[in-house]
């Protein structure tokens, strides 16, 4: 189902931010087989002109998929990317998770909390900063990390930290440690997260020395990976064809295949509702 930006709606939004929005979920849609599948882009896209998910954001949704308005905030509930209030032009998140946390994390959320006086999902007076604890961005090479809007800042202190924070808000340029080779605002962000990008993926370092690091020593000492276990040999010879392909999981029906796994509990014997017995293993 697309959505006509003439037909009538229970948005706030006015006709050409329909239209605008229309077009840029019809091409999300068509990515899908289900257009229904297309809802989460679609959240980023709304996002990305109200800075949250709003009302008219969630409506809108609601709308152009042919689906309800709980639906919708049923999905943008479950997901902390998705704001369900107005976010600061920038967020900035510090990982606080293990080794983060043990390399000085929360000592530099506590700081920036302090100095800018918000705590957890909660932004500036000025609207510049969104501050919010992160579970683990994936760059524990780099501990301790803080990150403006999904761009990396890495080997941070809270002194650092604090600085970057007072850029932001001053509108000066800051470059991240890895990445693009500059800082976009929240809605330009999250309009590249529904799948429209902005040209700069390929800028400035993507893995840095220390992720490079083991990759290195690996190569000087000429370690290389094990090959992968070909499956057990099945009776029919199926497991033997299926390693001869190249395949490293073993193929349907044999051991280690749950396809026909015999039932092993009362759930397992449940038929859904528009299913046949045994239809999950063809």
């Amino acid at each position: 189902m697309t959505a006509d930006p003439q037909a009538a709606t229970k948005t706030g939004y006015d006709a050409e931010t329909v239209a605008s929005l229309t077009a840029d979920a019809t091409a999300i849609m068509a990515r899908y087989p289900d257009p229904r599948s297309g809802l989460l882009p679609m959240l980023h896209l709304v996002q990305s002109v109200d800075g949250y998910v709003s009302r008219d954001g969630i409506l809108f949704c609601a709308e152009t998929l042919g689906i309800t308005a709980a639906e919708v905030s049923a999905v943008a509930t479950f997901y902390t990317q998705y704001k369900r209030h107005p976010n600061g032009k920038y967020t900035v998140g510090v990982c606080t998770n293990t080794l983060c946390a043990v390399m000085g994390g929360d000592a530099i959320f506590d700081e920036l909390s302090d100095h800018l006086g918000v705590g957890h999902d909660e932004t500036t007076d000025d609207g510049a900063i969104t501050l919010e604890r992160i579970e683990c961005n994936a760059a524990c090479d780099y501990a301790p990390v803080v990150m403006v809007n999904w761009e990396f800042f890495d080997n941070q202190t809270p002194e650092t930290a604090t600085a970057l924070a007072d850029q932001l808000r001053l509108g000066d340029d800051v470059v991240p440690t890895r990445g693009a080779a500059s800082v976009c605002s929240f809605k330009q962000m999250s309009r590249i997260l529904a799948g429209f990008p902005d040209g700069r993926a390929d800028e400035g370092v993507g893995a840095g020395e220390p992720t490079l690091a083991g990759l290195a020593i690996a190569r000087e000492r000429g370690w290389t990976a094990p090959d992968a276990p070909a499956a057990d040999g099945a009776a029919d010879g199926t497991a033997a064809d299926g390693a001869a392909a190249g395949q490293t999981s073993p193929p349907v029906g044999t051991p280690g295949s749950s396809a026909e796994r015999k039932p092993a509990t009362s759930s397992d014997t449940e038929v859904g509702k528009d299913k046949k017995p045994g239809e999950d293993a063809k």
